[in-house]
């Protein structure tokens, strides 16, 4: 390959292992928040030869969503001195088959009853729609969100 170094910008990114999973049979996993040490488990959903006796990976891609919209949100909430605790989030996801794969997830957010400004809300849209999750979906995966204010 050829680079030019008149212009390149070279990134170093260090990765840190973040998660151990077993595979401990049965259509389940576990998970090991390396730093914490914290645990969960996944099954496969009824519709794909599970029990769903807990999340299934898909569900935790709708978590994660969910999860990652109200965390920038409280970072910009934060930043700009509005209250958003007892925001809450309800995540739907819509899986289509022929690839196997999520194809709609809709996030509904509910806002506590305050009276947000114009400005707050734009801040707060602004938030909830340019999150990391949403930024790393496949394009073809329909995201709808409505915040309720």
């Amino acid at each position: 390959m050829n680079f030019s170094s008149k212009n390149a910008i070279f990134t170093f990114t260090t990765y840190i292992m973040t998660t151990k999973l077993v595979y401990t049979g049965g259509l389940h996993t576990e998970a090991v928040h390396i730093r914490s040490g914290n645990t969960l488990e996944t099954d496969a959903p009824v519709d794909n030869q599970g029990k769903g006796e807990t999340f299934s990976p898909t569900d935790l891609m709708a978590v994660s969503l969910g999860s990652c919209i109200l965390t920038i949100m409280g970072i910009a909430a934060r930043k700009h001195g509005i209250n958003i605790e007892g925001t809450t989030c309800d995540v739907s996801k819509k899986m289509a088959s022929k690839p196997r794969r999520i194809a709609r997830l809709e996030v509904n957010l509910q806002m506590p009853n305050r009276p947000y400004s114009a400005e707050e809300k734009e801040v707060l849209d602004y938030a909830a729609r340019n999150t990391p999750v949403s930024r790393s979906l496949h394009p073809d995966l329909e995201e709808v969100i409505v915040i309720e204010w």
